[in-house]
């Protein structure tokens, strides 16, 4: 479909919110209603405000004048996961993020400008914790001691950890087990063997503080495949954190503090592990449009998520057996908006003796959706739970996923379920295999 130029300059001014989106995106939407199905907020609820097809209708409805943008439309935007499901059901090709992500925006700009209301948990917990992995691992250090010493577990089933309120519980009941995150990663680590690439690598924030282990990992996979890697100082958070949460200037500082960190000239790619962040720093081009966009632009094109970019390389196969039954979960910002499915799958193919069972629903969001389940508990934990039955179903002993976020929403699930499952990363995998180790297991019920 191809939009009118009369329609296109409907109601250029004083839309409020909708005054951030190019009016055009909203016509590429048809309403066929493909996308419905795709959507966890509709299949959960069955609402056709919850879908992305109403959530459309009624944002181009505040661009036309027809409908205020408060009250009942700010409650169907918010339950939105921004999943971008939509997207891949989509035969239009409809850019839902592009709609969506600056309205929601302005949205809550307009908002909070209007209301001066002071958000504690945005502004301490989002913008002055979560991004800066340094301070987040110093803030869980009394955790990581007490579930080490035993005494964490004796809290929980006192269940004095349902006493946290709010989004600092939610917070608290995500928190995954104790895992040696190994030391400080270094600036530059050679390959193994015949030099194939050389990489910079994005370490992130959370994925850092949480993850380090599986940092470690993808680092002895990407040497394994003879891939020279430099670690830049001066890099942080990709910046998502900020720009989900409405601060587009926070979000663009991180953008060029990473951006101004790498050196492009001297690497064949930017490899990242975590699907949010990968998703993020390729979209670093789209938006924000001033002096340096073209910079952002070129970093962008050199971010590679890690599945993505060994799968072109060509995987040197790990030796190591592991023969066991697997699943995999498509991270949202892996699958839908980077369109990356398929090479975590080819490269898990490849460790001998591995049976990789197809996951149910695996278009489907698990909940976590970044900040999205302190948010949104109750709906989060629904799609948790549908997402937990889908991997018992396979009979697989491991749920791997790409993304940090899917992983401590997967691991809460398992946790409280009792399931003997393990969920890690598909480098986490790799590595193993690569050693010739394998996994920790728990007991199987039954047994």
């Amino acid at each position: 479909m191809n939009p009118s130029p009369d329609n296109a300059k409907r109601a250029s001014n004083g839309r409020g919110p909708a005054d951030a989106v190019d009016y055009e995106l909203f016509l590429h939407c048809v309403h066929c209603g493909l996308c419905t199905s795709s959507c966890p907020t509709f299949t959960e609820l069955g609402d056709e405000n919850d879908g992305p097809r109403g959530r459309i209708h009624l944002m181009r409805a505040v661009a036309d004048g027809r409908l205020e943008a408060e009250g009942p439309l700010r409650r169907h935007l918010e339950l939105c996961l921004d999943c971008r499901a939509c997207e891949t059901a989509c035969p239009s090709g409809v850019h839902y993020g592009r709609l969506v992500e600056p309205f929601r925006m302005a949205m809550e700009t307009q908002h909070r400008g209007l209301l001066g209301r002071f958000d504690w948990f945005r502004e301490i917990v989002l913008f002055r914790l979560f991004p800066y992995a340094g301070r987040l691992r110093l803030a869980l250090t009394p955790v990581v001691w007490a579930q080490r010493l035993g005494v964490w577990g004796l809290i929980e089933r006192l269940g004095l950890l349902k006493l946290v309120p709010g989004r600092m519980g939610e917070m608290v009941s995500l928190l995954p087990p104790p895992v040696s995150g190994g030391p400080r990663l270094p600036k530059f680590l050679p390959a193994k063997g015949r030099r194939r690439a050389k990489v910079a690598f994005f370490v992130g924030c959370v994925a850092d503080a949480m993850f380090r282990h599986t940092h470690w990992a993808t680092l002895r996979v990407l040497q394994e495949n003879g891939c020279d890697i430099v670690i830049p100082d001066g890099q942080g958070c990709c910046g998502a954190i900020h720009y989900h949460a409405a601060d587009s200037d926070g979000a663009r500082r991180e953008a060029d503090a990473n951006v101004a960190a790498f050196d492009l000239d001297d690497v064949d790619a930017i490899v990242v592990n975590h699907a949010g962040c990968g998703a993020m720093m390729k979209e670093y081009g789209l938006h924000w449009q001033d002096a340096q966009q073209p910079r952002r632009q070129a970093f962008a094109d050199k971010v590679r998520d890690v599945n993505e970019f060994l799968d072109a390389l060509g995987l040197v196969p790990p030796p190591g057996a592991i023969e066991l039954v697997v699943t995999y979960h498509d991270a949202c910002h892996l699958g839908h908006a980077q369109k990356i499915t398929e090479p975590p799958r080819r490269l898990l193919a490849q460790i001998p003796g591995l049976v990789v069972k197809d996951l149910p629903e695996t278009e489907i969001c698990c909940g976590s959706a970044g900040t999205y389940n302190l948010n949104e508990p109750g709906m989060a934990r629904r799609l948790g739970d549908r997402k937990l039955e889908n991997v018992v179903r396979t009979g697989a002993r491991i749920v791997l996923a790409s993304n940090a976020g899917c992983l401590l929403q997967i691991l809460r699930e398992i946790h409280e379920h009792r399931e003997p499952l393990v969920a890690m990363h598909p480098m986490d995998l790799l590595d193993l295999s690569y050693r010739s180790e394998q996994p920790t297991l728990p007991e199987a019920k039954g047994l």
